[in-house]
């Protein structure tokens, strides 16, 4: 018969230490639990906004807007104008470039609530009917697109300045697209679309 002795085999001692370590942990964890702190309950913010009366293309809406939609968001997704598009949603491209009050701004960086009283013009206003504006059929004629995501854009700039100045110079063009990017690269024929059209004006 063998004699118990004070000394720890190796064996019980690795399964003492697991041992240890498990229980140990299992308490821990349950205290975690207990002490953590209920997550609130999310209560839904009140909706802000307000009715506008905002012309479009020559079209009077009286539209409820939301205090946080962009005008990009009023002109596609509550006009149903999808012809402005979106690329970027900072300020960079261009594509969202409409006319207000006579003057070209960028609608994904504008609060559709400070339209109130404006009058706009998107890509849809300047066809009229089956017939396109002269500006639209100059960009035909000279090819002065490839994908046509930037295009709306670029025809609306080109607008402002024609109608601000029927004969600008290269120069003038070149200033006046300038916040417009073409990642076609088709800045020459623009170019030349919009100068033709002076004489189709």
């Amino acid at each position: 018969m063998s004699k118990k002795t004070g000394n720890v085999s190796r064996r019980g001692f690795v399964k003492g230490a697991v041992a240890g370590l498990i229980v140990g942990a299992a308490a821990t964890y349950g205290a975690t639990q207990i002490a953590m702190p209920k997550r609130p309950v999310a209560v839904a913010e009140p909706v802000e906004g307000k009715t506008i009366y905002v012309t479009v293309n020559g079209e009077t809406y009286d539209v409820w807007v939301n205090s946080r939609w962009t005008l990009h968001e009023l002109i596609r997704e509550e006009l149903g104008l999808t012809g402005t598009a979106e690329g970027c949603s900072f300020g960079e491209c261009g594509l969202c470039t409409i006319i207000a009050n006579g003057k070209t701004i960028l609608a994904c960086q504008t609060l559709a609530i400070e339209a109130d009283g404006w009058n706009v013009t998107t890509i849809e206003g300047l066809a009229s009917g089956e017939k396109l504006n002269p500006l639209q059929e100059s960009f035909a004629k000279h090819t002065a697109f490839q994908c046509g995501s930037c295009t709306p854009g670029f025809i609306l700039s080109g607008k402002a300045l024609l109608d601000k100045n029927p004969n600008p110079t290269v120069d003038e063009v070149r200033e006046a697209i300038s916040g417009n990017f073409c990642r076609c690269g088709t800045y020459d024929r623009v170019e030349k679309a919009i100068l033709d059209a002076q004489a189709r004006l």
